[in-house]
């Protein structure tokens, strides 16, 4: 569905080289792929290429990046702006920055509707309910009406996932989805997830710096590092026997963390600075 052929990008004013350098990947219909790195490791800007949402006129681009067939890179902006949010949804880190503040929840799920279809308002509505249901947001009919701050992060992050994915795309970006939720609000929406790619049958693209929420959710995971791909496999293969030593030194990391919150538990420790 999506393959990826040495795709480097570098923005005109930058002094400090390319941000992806010849990264290739590919994933299949309905698969969950996780892309993990660090901050600064490329991940981001190879999600925002795929999606159409790197600025062309201040970035250099090189590669390919076919979706099923056609070249996002290269195709007319008319034409790409047809595929996203049809074909592809993104879902960002922080609703609060994506969401429009100024305007109810219900009217900003429905915004895909009005851009690709000639729906009538009511049947808008409809859907826009329906998908609220199916995202498990808290009595539809209030919610439909409340604004972006009248909500909490677990619940903007739910309307994000809905606006996201209420035409059906048949590619799912998620971009750090759930680092500014609390543990069991990050579970709930890694299981809505698993639920719309059961569902709907949409490939997912995650991308985390989090292993551990990686291997919960994913079938294979690609790891970036300073804008290559440093290592790529099941998930199985790469936690059992990880080949680079970056991804080795970020799954000791990840034990490490794991095993110290297990540790504060067990003290009766919540977590930094709580009793």
């Amino acid at each position: 569905m999506l393959t990826i052929h040495n795709l480097s990008i570098k923005f005109n004013d930058s002094v400090g080289g390319e941000a992806v350098r010849g990264v290739s990947l590919h994933m299949e219909a309905g698969e969950i792929l996780g892309l993990v790195g660090e901050s600064g490791s490329g991940k981001t800007m190879t999600a925002l290429a795929i999606a159409g949402l790197v600025e062309r006129a201040k970035t250099e681009t090189a590669g390919q990046i076919l979706f099923e067939g056609r070249d996002l890179l290269t195709m007319k902006r008319s034409e790409l702006r047809r595929i996203q949010g049809r074909e592809i949804g993104f879902v960002f880190q922080e609703p609060m920055s994506s969401l429009n503040p100024l305007m109810r929840i219900g009217r900003q799920i429905e915004e895909p509707l009005r851009l690709h279809t000639d729906m009538p308002a009511d049947k808008r509505r409809e859907a826009a309910l329906r998908m609220m249901e199916l995202t498990e947001l808290p009595e539809p009919e209030l919610s439909y009406k409340k604004y972006p701050h009248q909500m909490s992060g677990g619940q903007r992050q739910r309307a994000m996932i809905a606006s996201a994915v209420i035409l059906g795309p048949k590619l799912l970006i998620a971009d750090e989805p759930t680092t500014a939720l609390d543990v069991t609000v990050q579970g709930q929406i890694l299981k809505l997830l698993q639920d719309i790619n059961q569902r709907q049958k949409a490939a997912i693209l995650f991308i985390s710096h989090d292993l551990s929420v990686v291997r919960r959710l994913c079938s294979r995971i690609a790891v970036m590092k300073e804008g290559l791909i440093v290592e790529e496999g099941e998930v199985r293969e790469i936690f059992d026997a990880p080949k680079n030593e970056y991804t080795r030194n970020l799954i000791d990391s990840m034990l490490s963390r794991s095993k110290r919150i297990r540790g504060d538990l067990r003290n009766g420790h919540t977590g930094p600075g709580n009793p």
